[in-house]
């Protein structure tokens, strides 16, 4: 299969059920942003902890889960979707690593070790692509629960980035007003 197809150049791409729709379409936002936050999770690992890394694999498996879901706009009973599992499986990480963690009583600076600093990043960009999906499902069916995802997701990589800061010594900073 050849990377290259030309089918793109005029700005127009296909959807999984072969609609032609253009690359600035909302859809495309949406999960191109997914993409993005893939390949940026991707930088992190490996981090030296194993149980964040093996999370972190689950994550990128499941981003592209998400892409999968967001480009097919009619999608049947069997295609990939993101599904509760995939939202619980986050909230059962997050609250295995609070217990590891000092109480959150303040806004934090996000920094730290250079994993750390890249987890943040990463959450950084899960709320940008959580705001194109919403804002492509409001002109588009979408999945519901992939921008439930998405928004624990952000939350998942917080934590992961305080635990990540934590095992390096690294000290959370928080911001002075």
């Amino acid at each position: 299969m050849k990377v290259y197809t030309g089918r793109g150049d005029e700005g127009m791409t296909d959807l999984r059920n072969m609609d032609r729709v253009s690359k600035a379409s909302g859809r495309i936002e949406a999960y191109g942003t997914v993409d993005e936050l893939n390949a940026l999770v991707g930088t992190v690992r490996p981090t030296g902890h194993d149980d964040v890394d093996t999370q972190l694999r689950e994550v990128q498996n499941h981003l592209h889960i998400v892409q999968a879901d967001f480009a097919n706009p009619e999608p049947d009973e069997d295609d990939p979707a993101v599904r509760e599992e995939h939202v619980d499986q986050l909230e059962a990480w997050i609250d295995g690593h609070d217990d590891e963690l000092d109480a959150l009583e303040s806004f934090i600076l996000p920094s730290g070790a250079d994993r750390g600093a890249r987890l943040h990043h990463a959450r950084a960009v899960a709320r940008r692509a959580e705001r194109r999906a919403v804002s492509f499902a409001s002109e588009e069916a979408v999945n519901e629960t992939a921008i439930v995802y998405l928004n624990r997701l952000s939350d998942a990589l917080f934590t992961l980035a305080r635990v990540v800061n934590k095992r390096e010594g690294v000290r959370e900073e928080n911001p002075e007003y």
